[in-house]
């Protein structure tokens, strides 16, 4: 199987976005809603592909109320050899409240969960040491849920996402160890993980850090940095970093970042496409073109 990595950190930046100023009457309540598509040389999240360095496309709809609150639902093409049996969808819905001073300091929390519908795997969740065997196969979900809290000034913004839901993207002993085993070159890796006993991700950690620079009025230098922590699997632990720059031209966002990632077990990031193994988790320069409406 393969192991998929969270959340888009985008979930978070996305769902803790600025309020809006009122577009109605200043005295009545109001709330502007963004819809936005996105097609992409490459649908990453973390700086993992999840289209299997493919193209992809995102649907975006953002509703913010004057209030602070923020409301998302977003829909992405994902790969069906990475994400098996499901529909090649991932879809994220959050909900949100930001307060502070879009200029100074603010602040945010929210909850959000990432969908892959139909998407499951099955692996074993024990070995037996004696006969060499698997035992104690499960089928496991892809989708995951999270706690969102974020502190930024200005065009700094730090979040920091926990995984509330029992695995993080099928993080745990079938998905984990199993496909270390099934892998690696040496399987004595996958062995020490198995003989740690079954376990879940729930509690990981998900850190990232960003900047913005405004070169011009239509020009933006975007800086990244993540890190996540799962818990009970320090395997997939793994930071990613990424430099881009976005343009405004004609109504359109041409974008192109660059994207690494320092992975510990590449194992967890390879998938199987037919007969042929390929990384997921490789340098990458990514290319996109948004319009919102």
């Amino acid at each position: 199987m393969h192991f998929t990595r969270p959340i888009p950190w985008a979930i978070a930046a996305t769902v803790l976005a600025s309020a809006a100023t009122p577009s109605l009457a200043e005295e009545t309540a109001s709330f502007s809603v963004n819809t936005e598509v996105k097609f992409t040389t490459d649908q990453r999240s973390r700086g993992v592909s999840d289209s299997l360095n493919g193209p992809g496309m995102k649907l975006s709809v953002q509703a913010v109320h004057e209030s602070g609150l923020v409301g998302l639902a977003e829909f992405a093409t994902v790969s069906r050899k990475q994400f098996l049996d499901g529909a090649g969808l991932g879809v994220t819905l959050a909900g949100g409240y930001r307060f502070g001073d879009p200029e100074g300091w603010h602040y945010g929390a929210g909850l959000a969960a990432e969908l892959f519908p139909g998407a499951k795997f099955q692996a074993p969740h024990g070995f037996d040491m004696g006969t060499g065997a698997p035992t104690d196969w499960r089928s496991t979900k892809y989708d995951s849920a999270f706690a969102v809290a974020e502190i930024g000034y200005g065009a700094l913004e730090a979040r920091v996402m926990n995984v509330i839901s029992k695995t993080y993207r099928g993080a745990n002993t079938g998905g984990v160890c199993g496909t270390m085993v099934s892998l690696m070159a040496d399987p004595t890796p996958g062995l020490a993980c198995y003989a740690r006993g079954d376990h879940n991700s729930r509690g990981s950690w998900l850190f990232d850090l960003g900047y913005k620079y405004a070169l011009n009025p239509t020009t933006t230098v975007n800086l990244h940095a993540g890190y996540q922590k799962i818990a009970n699997f320090k395997e997939a632990d793994f930071s990613d970093y990424s430099i881009g720059v976005t343009h405004k031209r004609w109504g359109f966002h041409w974008s192109a970042e660059w994207m690494t990632t320092r992975t510990r077990v590449r194992e967890l990031y390879i998938a199987l496409d037919g007969t042929r193994l390929r990384a997921t988790d490789n340098n990458r320069l990514v290319v996109s073109v948004s319009r919102s409406f």
